[in-house]
């Protein structure tokens, strides 16, 4: 029987085995990827303080070491379910079932991918999720944002003040962000709107030098240069271990202590419902969601 069990080795959750630990709780985190956390995909990360510039990767093993030393346990393994017996939480694994007192979820989320060829391959060489993390890198250089909702145009308004233009192609003839985020990129003198279009194909040599663009209504293909592409069509939660309250695509509802609709589980990071997907707030998450589950095994032990 563990204290807390935390399910997730990214930023969230290493940082919450990190507070556990500092609060004497018997912790163990469970992370199914050798290298966990999405940020460890990012070629370079400039907006974590105290890091002008790192590697995603870097940063991600500096969490590990940080968490390691701090006395956190890790131990590979894939949750399967997370069931909820009151006092006590039993959580499946492909390794064996685990008891604990309290549980935190910081599985993260993962983008919604567009399946063409050349994303795969591109990934970080010129095709990117976050505007906010790799929009400084295209300064003075042509992109394309994918999408249409608020995600897309938010981060092409961001987009506009770095880049020399900006393309947004959505597969539809209009958007499906707020009135207001609609208003703001029209009147950008940078951002063109492509409709009825989607993309077929991302190309290059090392980094991204073209996409393949088809129109949806005529099915016509062209060729269009461009020096990198920000996709804006969703995001996926891990979070189908868990029978909590969620929202949209599965997303964890949860309080500002972190708590979810049952006492006891606590989310932190990508997998909640959050207004932004960043690794310094995914860190925020991982402290308060650590240090409420003190709050709420402190209780438990004392009705006990």
């Amino acid at each position: 029987m563990y204290d807390l069990v935390i399910i997730g080795g990214g930023p969230a959750g290493m940082t919450a085995g990190i507070y556990a630990v500092r609060y004497g709780l018997d912790t163990l985190v469970l992370e199914k990827n050798v290298v966990p956390g999405q940020i460890a995909t990012a070629d370079r990360v400039e907006n974590y303080p105290g890091f002008s510039s790192i590697s995603g990767m870097e940063l991600m093993n500096k969490f590990r070491e940080h968490a390691e030393h701090a006395g956190v346990s890790i131990r590979n393994a894939d949750v399967k379910t997370v069931k909820d017996e009151g006092d006590k939480k039993v959580i499946i694994t492909d390794d064996g079932d685990l008891e604990a007192l309290a549980v935190i979820v910081a599985t993260g989320a993962n983008p919604r991918r567009l399946g063409v060829p050349g994303e795969d391959e591109f990934l970080t060489k010129g095709v990117s999720y976050c505007a906010t993390c790799d929009g400084p890198f295209y300064s003075g250089l042509n992109v394309i944002v994918v999408g249409g909702g608020e995600s897309a145009v938010t981060d092409a308004l961001i987009l506009s003040d770095i880049a020399e233009k900006v393309y947004v192609v959505h597969r539809r003839d209009e958007l499906r962000a707020c009135s207001l985020l609609q208003k703001r990129a029209f009147d950008k003198e940078n951002i063109t709107f492509i409709w009825d279009t989607v993309v077929q194909e991302i190309q290059g040599e090392e980094l991204v030098e073209r996409v393949v663009l088809r129109n949806t209504k005529t099915d016509e293909l062209t060729e269009m240069e461009i020096d990198g592409i920000f996709i804006y069509v969703g995001i996926n939660p891990n979070t189908s271990m868990v029978d909590v309250e969620k929202k949209g695509a599965g997303f964890i509802v949860t309080d500002e202590k972190m708590e979810c609709s049952v006492p006891g589980i606590f989310a932190a990071g990508d997998c909640r419902r959050t207004s932004m997907w960043q690794v310094v707030t995914a860190v925020s998450d991982g402290a308060v969601a650590a240090i409420s589950a003190h709050e709420y095994i402190t209780s438990v032990k004392y009705d006990n």
